[in-house]
């Protein structure tokens, strides 16, 4: 059996789910993603200029080439949720999340009654009505919402067995730059200190039956992150544009030196 999240259904497979971030406002970008054989595209409207009006074309174009988009958003707020789901985010990730109050928030945000506080309007996640009855669709689209929430800083590992015993969380996403800079370490992602709490994250998740994700640079970092036990991978989409188009310059440039 589905969970109609085929993201979510992977992980509870034991397999390894890779996706993008994605914080221009490009449904042609999401289109490669797409192409390039990608598990989800994770639109950042927290960081860079997506909003609901830009998005709205970037799910549909993730709709078009069969690939999940997910949000992540700037504000732990439920009606901001809402607009994102509505328009068809198939995930949600919360940063920031401090405790298990919101925690709560964040999750409760993306379910209908009777477990969550969503808002319906029926709409185009509901087919305008055309073909089947909100009471019907209800249930299927909270199931389907894959629920992420961000362990950011240092201070939340004393809440985070509590935050683990949210009901229906997905993933705990290990943001390891804020991580970085709550230890008083901007810019140092790789330090032992913010790996040595990433990891014992990771593996209090595990205890629990949390899937955990984080964010990688490159095949190497990939292989190392696997190793530690992540379940979700997910680069940067402008940082690999970036630096592939450096690579073949700096190699052209070699040609002619």
């Amino acid at each position: 059996m589905t969970s109609g999240n085929p993201v979510r259904d992977k992980l509870d497979r034991g397999e390894i789910v890779v996706g993008t971030f994605l914080g221009i406002a490009s449904p042609a970008l999401v289109e490669i993603v797409a192409l390039a054989g990608y598990d989800f595209v994770l639109l950042d409207a927290e960081h860079g200029p997506i909003t609901p009006e830009s998005i709205y074309p970037m799910i549909l174009a993730a709709e078009a080439r069969g690939l999940a988009p997910f949000a992540r958003v700037g504000e732990l707020d439920k009606q901001v949720i809402l607009k994102y789901l509505d328009l068809g985010a198939t995930g949600i990730m919360a940063p920031q999340i401090a405790n298990a109050e919101q925690a709560e928030i964040a999750i409760a945000a993306t379910k209908y009654a009777p477990r969550g506080t969503r808002g319906l309007a029926g709409g185009r996640i509901f087919d305008f009505g055309l073909r089947e009855s909100a009471s019907a669709l209800a249930q299927p689209l909270s199931d389907r919402v894959l629920t992420m929430i961000q362990f950011e800083s240092v201070q939340t590992l004393e809440h985070l067995d509590a935050i683990l015993d949210t009901p229906d969380l997905d993933v705990l996403f290990v943001g390891p730059n804020d991580l970085a800079q709550s230890l008083g370490k901007p810019g140092q992602p790789g330090d032992p200190e913010v790996t040595a709490i990433a990891d014992e994250v990771v593996a209090r998740c595990k205890a629990r039956g949390i899937k955990t994700g984080t964010t990688i640079t490159d095949v190497a970092a990939a292989e190392k992150t696997i190793a530690r036990g992540f379940d979700m991978l997910v680069p940067n989409l402008p940082m690999l544009i970036a630096g592939a188009a450096s690579q073949l310059l700096k190699d052209v440039r070699a040609l002619t030196a």
